[in-house]
């Protein structure tokens, strides 16, 4: 799907270029995962943002007013991980949908497939030059 690739753009002589970058699924992960008030610390296409680290800086240098602790503290979630990413692209890809209530199966579309194909571009990678991209795709979301 077009959600999942930066500017909505997909490069067919290149699948990875700008798959899973869409400033869109940066927003909700930090909604989700930090706070919805961190989606304002996002700029550009989501690029130079330390999703996690900004997130326990402003939490940090917040002495006069009380901050919620958010879900990274809760679950000490340390890096972005594959899971993380597919949960995200879900929950992006049901509230663009036209449905109203969440089911494993809508329509013609498997959130449970949908899931395990994310994830498992994360986890089952052919070789080593892969993994290096792989690896520096799970760097951007973290950083």
């Amino acid at each position: 799907p077009l959600f999942m690739y930066k500017n909505y753009r997909v490069n067919t002589d290149n699948l990875e270029e700008g798959f899973l970058k869409l400033k869109l699924l940066v927003l909700a992960f930090k909604a989700i995962f930090t706070s919805p008030s961190s989606t304002k610390e996002t700029n550009g296409d989501g690029n130079g943002t330390d999703i996690l680290e900004n997130t326990r800086h402003t939490q940090q240098k917040s002495d006069q007013a009380k901050v919620k602790t958010c879900v990274t503290s809760i679950i000490n979630m340390k890096k972005v991980t594959p899971h993380t990413i597919a949960y995200i692209v879900c929950q992006v890809r049901f509230a663009l949908s036209s449905v109203s209530s969440w089911h494993t199966v809508d329509g013609g579309f498997n959130y449970e497939i949908f899931w395990t194909n994310i994830v498992t571009f994360f986890e089952v990678v052919p070789g080593p030059i892969t993994r290096h991209r792989v690896n520096k795709l799970l760097e951007w979301w973290t950083r």
